[in-house]
C-alpha cells in the first residue's frame, strides 16, 4: 500500500491499517514509504511488533502536482512506483494508493502492461441505488474510448461486480440518450451492436438512461471515461449536498429536531447507504495485476474500506475470470457479424 500519496499523510495509512488489522482473518499489510516517518507511526498504533504489518522503503513521493509521466522518470523510488512494483514481482497481490491520479494509471499501465486482449484501463466505481449499488465504469481512466474498450470495460465491470457486489449475473447496461435502438451517438449506437454479439459472456441489457442510473435497472453501468467522471463527481456532490440540507432543515425547529432524534436510525442508515466512503476506491481494471485508487482526501475509514475491498479481489481472483472472458469476447466479434434475415 502507497502509504506516502494521500492528502492526509501516512498517519492516516497507519489508522486504517489498525482498523483493519482488529480483524484477525485479514490479510498482511505492507506499507510502502519513508521508513523514518513510517516506524513511529507504526509504534504509536501499537503495531511495531505485528507480524501482519511490514514496511518497504521508499524514500521519494509523487505530488498531486507532479507532472505524471516526469514524475515516474523522476522519481524512480518513490512510493507509488515501488508499490505497483511489488505486484509486478508477486510480493503483493495489490496495490492501494492515494496518490495522483494520472500517475497511477501511466504507471500501472507502463509497469504492469495490460492484461492479454485489452488495450485501455478502466476506472471502476461503486455507486449506490435502489435496493442496493452499481458498478459505473468508465469513472475517468479513458475519456475518448473506442466501441471496443467499452465492450471491454462491460466485460471487466462484470467480473467486478461479482466481486464486489457478490452478484451472480449482473445485469449490464449502456448509458445513452434513450433506451430505443439507433439512440445516441457513433460510439453509444456501435458498441450497443458489440455488446449485443457478446450476450451470454454478460448479461447485456440494453441502453439504460438517466432517469434509470439509480433505479434497479443494472449492475453496471458502461460509458466513456467523460461522461463517468462527470456522474461520479455530480453523484458525490450531490449526496453531500442532501446530507447537509437535510440536517439544516432538520435542526430548523424543536419540533423538527424532536423528530430528527426519533428518526435517528433511519438518518444513520442513510448516511451509511450514500457515503462515497463505503468502498473506499476504485479498481484501475485491465491491466496485469490489481490496482485500487482511492481518493487522496481519503480518511482512515475510506482507507479500511479499500483494504478490506483488496481482501475480496485478492480471494476472489478477479484477474484470470476477467481475462478468459475477455478472449471469448474478442474472439466473437473478430468472426464475421451475423446478417441479419429479411422478413418474409
Amino acid at each position: 500500500m502507497d502509504a506516502m500519496g494521500g492528502d492526509l499523510g501516512p498517519a492516516e495509512v497507519v489508522a486504517a491499517v489498525q482498523l483493519v488489522l482488529a480483524d484477525a482473518a485479514m490479510d498482511p499489510v505492507t506499507l510502502v514509504g519513508d521508513e523514518a516517518v513510517l516506524r513511529p507511526l507504526l509504534a504509536a498504533a501499537g503495531l511495531a511488533d505485528n507480524p501482519r504489518v511490514s514496511i518497504h522503503h521508499a524514500s521519494e513521493v509523487i505530488t498531486m502536482e507532479d507532472k505524471p509521466l516526469q514524475a515516474l522518470k523522476r522519481k524512480k523510488d518513490s512510493s507509488m512506483v515501488r508499490a505497483i512494483d511489488l505486484v509486478k514481482t508477486g510480493a503483493a497481490r495489490v496495490t492501494i494508493s492515494c496518490g495522483n491520479t494520472g500517475a497511477l494509471m501511466a504507471g500501472s499501465t507502463l509497469r504492469l502492461r495490460m492484461m492479454e486482449g485489452v488495450e485501455r484501463p478502466a476506472l471502476a466505481a461503486v455507486i449506490p441505488r435502489e435496493g442496493g449499488h452499481f458498478i459505473l465504469i468508465d469513472a475517468g481512466a479513458n475519456p475518448e474510448p473506442r466501441p471496443e474498450h467499452l465492450v471491454h470495460n462491460a466485460i471487466l465491470g462484470a467480473n467486478y461486480a461479482k466481486v464486489i457486489l457478490g452478484v451472480a449475473n449482473p445485469r449490464v447496461g449502456l448509458i445513452s440518450i434513450g433506451t430505443e435502438e439507433g439512440k445516441g451517438n457513433t460510439l453509444t449506437t456501435e458498441t450497443n451492436d458489440r455488446l449485443k454479439r457478446i450476450n451470454g459472456i454478460i448479461n447485456y441489457v440494453g441502453p439504460v438512461e438517466g432517469f434509470q442510473v439509480f433505479r434497479d435497472t443494472v449492475d453496471v453501468i458502461v460509458c466513456d471515461g467523460f461522461v463517468g467522471n462527470t456522474l461520479l463527481k455530480t453523484w458525490e456532490s450531490l449526496a453531500k449536498f442532501i446530507t447537509s440540507l437535510l440536517k439544516q432543515e432538520l435542526k430548523a425547529n424543536p419540533l423538527r429536531m424532536g423528530g430528527a432524534v426519533l428518526a435517528k436510525g433511519a438518518f444513520d442508515a442513510l448516511k451509511s447507504r450514500m457515503n462515497p466512503d463505503r468502498y473506499g476506491g476504485a479498481p484501475l481494471l485491465g491491466v496485469r495485476g490489481n490496482i485500487l485508487k482511492a481518493h487522496g482526501s481519503s480518511n482512515r475509514h475510506a482507507l479500511a474500506s479499500a483494504i478490506r475491498a483488496a481482501a475480496k479481489i485478492i480471494h476472489q481472483d478477479l484477474y484470470q475470470h476477467t481475462e478468459s472472458d475477455v478472449a471469448r469476447a474478442n474472439a466473437l466479434l473478430a468472426a464475421p457479424a451475423p446478417v441479419a434475415t429479411p422478413a418474409s
